[in-house]
């Protein structure tokens, strides 16, 4: 096997030193968020490969001075070895010297290889070698390229080369009109086009972050025909869209975390490659890309009350709401599953659900613990949590602290027992349903034609319920309650929030403040969830 002449290692903090293949005709993106040294990152992949390689710069200058080829063949050679040395300088991931000159360049390189394709027709007619004209004219122009490409990526406008060699646009057949009129993202995709359809065979392409005055509707499809088009070329693309590498499967992902700084350089990169992703569900990866390397999977969804405390309470994790309960333990069994993403942690938080101890410890041995509580609410709203609010409220009030705190709880239970018997079935109806589902014949029972059957004594079940509530209200276990029950579907905690003289939001986040500020907040909560801050 011929080694591949294209160079790209990197020094990782948690792999050694990666030695990324690249292979023409494949497609590697890096993603990362702000300030993971991407930018760095792509300098040092083309200062490993710069005799072979070409660079579209994120920062490039999307708007022409004019629509004609305004360089000469000299002056356009002397540019690329400018450019060449500017590429070459640390400086140029954030600065570009050469902006004008590179849409110049671009409109320049797509105008002559018309020309040329032009004038290799004409030779060929010239010297009677009409047979290699035919080869050649069947060769599809650049400017056909590039309409079709347009096409493809939902942009409806088509370029023509007109009159003293210069490009014209028409939108769904209208009059012509200069490039230099185009929208942003329509020019941004015709300099995209431009560079890559140009460059010279066999080089390994640097795309910046293509998003960029793109939206994704266009910029997807469009890099898929790139890729199609330039099958000699490799291509790497730097990007913050955890969407484009879904979009194409047959890509490999490079995923940037984090880098290491020694003074102005940077000494090596927290990165894991994930080769070909076609074999990863898109929901998986949609899951694990742009994450850190522990994901906790919670019930809910993005706007929850789960993800935003959560991810305070345990920052050293991805926290990813996934809808029910049933979804959380899917995502955890699918990432674990997958052999691919052994460098991954994962982990579920759920509700206990009344569940049995032999199902919460299934549930344990498979990465997903069951919190024992009704829902998040219980975290909020615990006596603990209201005594620290209303110590920070106190002065704005000019109540003390204590007053702040008597007013918030004196109703709680008043307020719960209100509607003890709908609480009491709501925790029953839970609790059945638990049971139902966990009972119903499988098909092997089914083939066996064994018996089926489930009793219950509803009413037996309501009344243990029951007691478990008399018992929290007589013994004044307000914690109890709060834990245990739907507390969001009684007068609870507008009594709470009330009692305080806050609204429910300014509550909700005075207490995710609280846990920002205050590590003692963020220590309590941890030995609350013992058994997660044990497993991660």
């Amino acid at each position: 096997m011929t080694e591949s002449k294209y160079k790209f290692t990197i020094p990782t903090s948690n792999n050694g030193v990666l030695n990324i293949p690249l292979i023409e005709g494949s497609a590697l993106f890096v993603l990362g968020a702000n300030g993971v040294g991407k930018s760095t990152l792509m300098h040092s992949l083309y200062q490993q490969n710069f005799q072979h390689s070409k660079r579209i710069l994120a920062h490039r200058q999307t708007w022409f001075t004019d629509n004609a080829m305004n360089l000469t063949a000299s002056k356009k050679k002397q540019t690329d070895e400018w450019i060449l040395g500017q590429d070459r300088n640390i400086n140029s991931r954030w600065k570009d010297d050469y902006a004008a000159q590179r849409s110049s360049l671009s409109i320049f390189n797509l105008i002559n290889s018309e020309n040329v394709r032009a004038r290799n027709i004409a030779n060929a007619v010239d010297i009677d070698n009409i047979q290699k004209a035919k080869n050649l004219s069947s060769i599809q122009a650049p400017l056909q390229d590039i309409n079709e490409l347009l096409a493809l990526s939902n942009i409806p406008i088509e370029i023509t080369l007109g009159k003293d060699e210069q490009l014209f646009a028409s939108k769904n057949g209208s009059e012509l009109y200069s490039i230099a009129e185009l929208s942003d993202g329509e020019r941004n995709a015709l300099l995209i086009c431009s560079d890559v359809l140009t460059t010279d065979p066999n080089q390994l392409i640097i795309l910046d972050e293509p998003e960029r005055h793109l939206h994704r509707s266009i910029i997807s499809p469009l890099l898929t025909s790139l890729f199609n088009k330039r099958k000699d070329c490799v291509f790497v693309i730097s990007t913050h869209d955890i969407f484009l590498p879904i979009d194409h499967n047959e890509s490999s992902v490079l995923l940037i975390r984090d880098c290491t700084w020694n003074k102005k350089n940077i000494k090596d990169w927290d990165a894991d490659l994930i080769f070909e992703t076609d074999e990863i569900p898109n929901q998986t990866k949609l899951s694990i890309l742009g994450a850190k390397r522990k994901i906790l999977f919670v019930e809910g969804e993005s706007t929850s009350l789960d993800k935003q405390i959560y991810q305070l309470i345990f920052p050293e994790l991805s926290v990813i709401p996934k809808g029910s309960c049933k979804d959380v333990e899917r995502a955890v069994e699918g990432i674990r599953g997958t052999e691919k993403l052994h460098w991954i942690s994962v982990f579920g938080l759920i509700d206990a659900d009344d569940r049995t101890p032999e199902q919460l410890q299934a549930l344990m041995d498979k990465g997903v613990v069951a919190l024992e509580s009704y829902s998040v609410e219980s975290l909020y709203y615990r006596t603990e949590i209201i005594e620290k609010i209303a110590e920070r409220f106190a002065n704005i009030s000019g109540k003390s602290k204590d007053e702040l705190y008597t007013n918030a709880t004196s109703k709680i239970i008043e307020n719960i027992t209100l509607h003890k018997d709908r609480l009491c079935s709501r925790l029953c109806e839970k609790k059945i349903r638990n049971l139902v589902m966990s009972n119903l014949p499988r098909h092997q029972n089914i083939l066996n034609k064994e018996q089926f059957q489930l009793n219950i004594d509803l009413n037996d079940e309501f009344e243990k319920e029951e007691a478990i509530f008399n018992d929290l209200t007589q013994t004044q276990n307000l914690n109890g309650l709060i834990s245990r029950y739907p507390i969001r579907e009684t007068p609870v905690i507008n009594g709470i929030v009330g009692g305080l003289e806050l609204n429910k939001d300014t509550y909700e986040s005075a207490v995710r403040k609280l846990i920002i500020d205050d590590s003692t907040t963020k220590s309590f909560y941890r030995t609350l969830l013992l058994k997660l801050t044990n497993l991660i």
